[in-house]
């Protein structure tokens, strides 16, 4: 039996119940796929259920505001693919009457689409052969066919792209991407694959070398820079407080935050108040500035660790961009920031 036989053939029997599989519906399979990515199902699921509960089509999408839309996504992360997501579901609803291009090259030129979603969305909608090369399915190719070319790179991708396609069942591409995907997740997994009942092991090149621990290939990552982020939580007689919204192509671009002042390295309240327009003019001397917790909170992303402290800023006399603490929750934040706002109680404080 061929290769995208034995994957179909093992998918129909071990397939997970997802909603996404049970349809065709182009924008929720785009939208599942967005979700997904350098996301486990277990925690996109239910953001993908709270999507499609508040945004059924497109044009509700589309017609959300972008505050709505990275509230929803709060906590998921990446949050790029939230924006891209909400301006693509623009371009859809607004200039292409609602229906998702139907073919893999014209789905490339939507913004936050690449190669993956485009495979994706062209072969489960629309037929197309177009093979999905995704974590999951790099690990399995690499395994099977002994290949050390790290796939993070240029000479990976277009070597394992170009396997991918000679191997892709063109008479149903949706079935055998959808196969060759959840294989790698629940089969060939990264830690303790289940080599033992494998249908491929006869002939998985890796499994036969004793290499399946060392593949796939991967290069390292640049050096992890940290960050170290001072927030001032301003709390006023009046039960209001500062919120900010994050602008530039940094990271969490259009979320909400407590005034922010990055240092580089921990510092004291001492160093804290001497910085210059941090707080509100003349009200330095009255100021009580405590630290909610000595102890940073560590956010690790996948290029940098944020080294977080929280400030509490009690007798300010705040003048504007006030919010009253009952509606802090309404604002899209960081997940850091909901966090300390679900412990500290901010919101009845």
């Amino acid at each position: 039996m061929i290769f995208h036989k034995i994957l179909i053939n093992w998918y129909l029997g071990n397939k997970r119940d997802l909603p996404w599989r049970k349809t065709s519906d182009p924008y929720r399979i785009w939208l599942s796929e967005i979700m997904l990515q350098q996301t486990r199902i277990e925690q996109g699921l239910p953001y993908y259920l709270s999507f499609t509960t508040s945004f059924p089509t497109v044009f509700d999408l589309a017609n959300a505001s972008q505050d709505e839309v990275l509230k929803l996504w709060q906590g998921l992360g990446y949050y790029s693919r939230a924006r891209n997501l909400h301006e693509t579901s623009k371009v859809v609803a607004y200039e292409l009457d609602g229906k998702f291009p139907d073919n893999y090259k014209d789905l490339l030129k939507l913004k936050g689409i690449g190669d993956y979603t485009a495979s994706a969305v062209a072969s489960i909608c629309y037929n197309e052969a177009a093979p999905v090369v995704d974590g999951n399915v790099y690990r399995v190719l690499a395994r099977y066919f002994d290949i050390e070319t790290p796939i993070n790179s240029s000479a990976g991708q277009k070597e394992f792209k170009a396997l991918a396609t000679e191997l892709m069942d063109k008479e149903d591409p949706a079935t055998y991407n959808q196969a060759n995907m959840e294989f790698g997740a629940l089969q060939c997994k990264p830690q303790n694959p289940l080599c033992e009942s494998c249908p491929l092991s006869n002939s998985c090149l890796a499994l036969k070398n004793n290499k399946i621990a060392m593949l796939p290939v991967k290069l390292k990552k640049a050096k992890v820079k940290k960050r170290y982020f001072n927030y001032l939580v301003f709390l006023s007689e009046e039960n209001e407080t500062i919120l900010e919204q994050r602008i530039g192509k940094g990271i969490w671009e259009g979320l909400y935050q407590f005034p922010l002042m990055e240092s580089t390295s921990l510092i004291d309240a001492e160093a804290l108040l001497a910085e210059p327009g941090l707080f509100p003019e003349g009200g330095e001397y009255n100021l009580k500035v405590s630290l909610y917790n000595d102890t940073p909170i560590i956010h690790k992303l996948s290029h940098q660790h944020i080294y977080t402290r929280f400030w509490i800023v009690e007798n300010a006399e705040l003048n504007t961009n006030t919010i009253p603490l009952s509606k802090i929750q309404e604002y899209p934040v960081p997940v850091l920031i909901a966090n300390f706002i679900s412990e500290f109680e901010l919101d009845e404080y």
